[in-house]
């Protein structure tokens, strides 16, 4: 029974302070989670703004190909035109056209094949 007076003070002291220590072990691993989720918001969020940039650039990049395609569509069927025109004009003297008329049938009918030529490509591609 003395030990045990003597000891009981000393047995509290020790249960005191390994309480202590787990909760200051609890409070440790409740702010690295904070932490964590804190550096986890931050990624997401910069992510997200990467995203929206690369998306962004991907439609600035589609709206630029598109025009591009449109102009090559031009190019192509003003050196196709007069490539046909120069095929065709000694037949369109013995049709009675002139050679500004056979451009102007040949033009609409160039533009259409070549939109539809580009057309069918793009969707071979995709």
């Amino acid at each position: 029974e003395f030990m045990m007076r003597r000891f009981d003070p000393a047995m509290r002291t020790v249960a005191s302070t390994e309480a202590r220590l787990e909760a200051m072990g609890d409070r440790a691993i409740r702010a690295s989670d904070l932490l964590r989720t804190r550096v986890d918001v931050e990624r997401s969020a910069e992510n997200k703004a990467l995203l929206q940039s690369m998306d962004r650039r991907a439609d600035i990049q589609l709206r630029l190909q598109e025009t591009v395609e449109g102009l090559s569509i031009v190019a192509i069927s003003y050196y196709a035109v007069n490539l046909a025109s120069n095929i065709a004009a000694p037949f369109a003297y013995d049709l009675g056209f002139g050679e500004k008329t056979l451009k102007a049938i040949l033009t609409p009918l160039v533009i259409l094949g070549v939109w539809l030529m580009v057309r069918r490509i793009r969707k071979a591609l995709h």
